[in-house]
């Protein structure tokens, strides 16, 4: 077998020392198998210093069917990649799984969150190290192992029990109202945020599903890890038959194909573009399997003229993180005509301090942006419909200064005035997925009734990923709790992009999830509800007719789990 080298890395990494290589293979009916070739990962930080050789390197690599061993400080890792036969053999293993994970108690697949919470914790600076190596930034990635921390906390997974299964008595029976497991679920996380969308899996599994994983071809190492090692042997102590949880790496097209085309998938749970989601939506309904949609965001926030602005502008702000790239990060802003000049200043100010750089500097919030050329078409086409440039348009290098070759942009600030025509602008209908902010100001003219207005505005978004609000008045709270509906999660004062116990991790209506769109609890959206009524020396005939004449049985019916 060959080793692979290439030679001299830049001068000006401090990457001396070789890490040992992370190699995953596939994982298929509990056995760990080569596929038919691997995806490598080399870090970030050489792609942003060192792009030539370190995209050299991974294609010399991935060319090389013979590398059994790499040394070299660029390679982070690699993934086996899935041919078809493999792929068929994960949703086979997991076919035959399924019916043996659901019969296991939900009181014991529960305790899985707990486990699976734990080895999070365990293995916080691993998990962390490798989404800075494929380019989050560390400050992000650990905002990312947060949100995952609160949707497998003690107070959420409560919750979710609570949710799966609940007992009544009524009339000497016993009556139950449950939620069972679909079966074989497939996952397609996305390329922006792969292995906490992936983690997901773990409460699908809990659900009592069985579960095929496709780790993204182009950024695998860290969805195969955190599933890898801290997932499946989890399952191995919780007596999983094997096939419960299958890790594969391929391409989206081809193994979507497959999935839709299987008579053994029952769900495909997509995180995507919400073309390709739509289109998906209504094959998966053609071959009779459950689409569950996790597609683009438009977030809105309204920012009202009672507000505290400081606080607002921090929330506002959250758009700029990760560029932008993040589906649930502010997207557009409402602001009220009497404070909308102070607050686009204290936004602009929030943008200035927000930087680009190595992923592991702790003050790094930027992510490298591709296709900048659809950034700039957005800002020409708002430009030339009125809006106003507050800050921020330029190409920038990693150390902040303009440059025409730049691979960050600078956070951007918009002003468009008037919401009778703000949806005319791109930036403000669609999600862009970049450091782009529009911030519209009503028309002042709108009087008593702007408020209604600006619900109706926000309501009518395609849109309904998350919204939020700003204000110091509980009837405009009110208002708006009442008034919104195409969210799947609304926040008051409070942190745009924060998760909390409890509350819906992510889910939406409009193109946002689809047909079928609401607050996704991948509990919930992965199992169906069916109802038991267990009786005892009942007769169905007295019981039927006296029903008919008008007896009743004068029975109460009353919770009992």
């Amino acid at each position: 077998m060959a080793l692979v080298t290439v030679d001299s890395p830049a001068p000006n990494l401090d990457d001396s020392r070789v890490a040992p290589l992370l190699s995953y293979p596939l994982h298929v009916s509990g056995e760990d198998t080569e596929g038919v070739g691997w995806v490598y990962t080399v870090s970030s930080r050489s792609l942003l210093h060192d792009a030539f050789t370190s995209i050299s390197l991974k294609r010399a690599l991935e060319q090389n069917a013979d590398a059994a061993a790499v040394r070299h400080p660029y390679v982070v890792g690699r993934c086996a990649v899935a041919g078809d036969e493999d792929v068929e053999r994960a949703l086979a293993a997991a076919s035959a799984a399924a019916p043996e994970w659901a019969r296991v108690p939900l009181e014991r697949r529960m305790e899985l969150g707990a486990a699976f919470r734990k080895k999070l914790l365990e293995h916080e600076d691993e998990f962390l190290e490798l989404l800075v190596a494929e380019g989050h930034p560390r400050a992000l990635a650990r905002w990312e192992l947060s949100c995952l921390l609160q949707v497998y906390s003690e107070e959420s997974c409560s919750w979710y029990q609570r949710n799966m299964y609940a007992e009544f008595g009524h009339g000497g029976r016993r009556l139950a109202v449950r939620r069972r497991p679909d079966g074989v679920v497939c996952l397609n996380p996305p390329q922006n945020a792969p292995a906490p969308s992936a983690a997901l899996a773990v409460l699908m599994v809990m659900a009592g599903n069985a579960v095929v994983v496709r780790a993204p071809r182009s950024i695998a190492l860290s969805t195969m890890y955190v599933l890898r090692e801290l997932a499946v042997p989890l399952l191995a102590e919780a007596g999983a038959p094997p096939g419960t949880l299958n890790l594969v790496c391929g391409n989206p097209g081809r193994m979507l194909r497959q999935w839709v085309d299987s008579p053994l998938v029952n769900d495909i749970f997509y995180i995507g573009s919400v073309e390709e989601g739509l289109k998906l939506e209504q094959e998966c309904v053609a071959k009779g399997k459950k689409p569950v949609l996790e597609l683009a965001g438009n977030d809105g926030v309204v920012v009202w003229a009672d507000a505290n602005l400081e606080h607002a502008a921090e929330a506002v702000a959250e758009c700029f993180y990760g560029s932008g790239q993040i589906c649930m990060v502010p997207n557009y802003v409402v602001a009220h005509p009497a404070i909308a000049g102070e607050l686009i200043g204290l936004v602009a100010a929030q943008a200035a301090r927000i930087r680009p750089g190595d992923p592991d500097d702790e003050d790094v919030l930027l992510s490298p942006v591709r296709r900048t050329e659809s950034f700039f078409a957005l800002l020409d086409q708002t430009m030339g419909l009125g809006s106003h440039l507050v800050c921020g348009g330029n190409r920038i290098e990693a150390d902040g200064t303009a440059s025409g070759t730049g691979v960050f942009l600078e956070p951007t600030v918009v002003r468009v005035d008037g919401l009778a025509r703000a949806r005319e602008h791109d930036v403000v209908r669609e999600e862009t997925f970049f450091p782009l902010l529009p911030i519209v100001v009503p028309e002042p003219e709108l009087g008593d009734g702007l408020l209604d207005h600006v619900l109706d505005f926000v309501d009518a978004n395609e849109y309904g990923l998350r919204n939020s609000l700003w204000t110091r008045s509980e009837d405009v709270v009110d208002a708006f709790v009442d008034g919104v509906g195409n969210g799947g999660l609304l926040k008051v004062n409070d942190s745009h992009i924060g998760f909390l116990p409890y509350l819906p991790s992510h889910g939406g209506t409009g193109l946002t999830g689809g047909a079928f769109g609401e607050a996704n609890y991948p509990m919930f959206r992965t199992t169906h509800l069916q109802g038991v009524g267990i009786a005892n020396g009942v007769s169905p005939q007295r019981e039927i007719l006296g029903r008919v004449l008008g007896g009743g049985d004068g029975a109460e019916c009353e919770r009992s789990r």
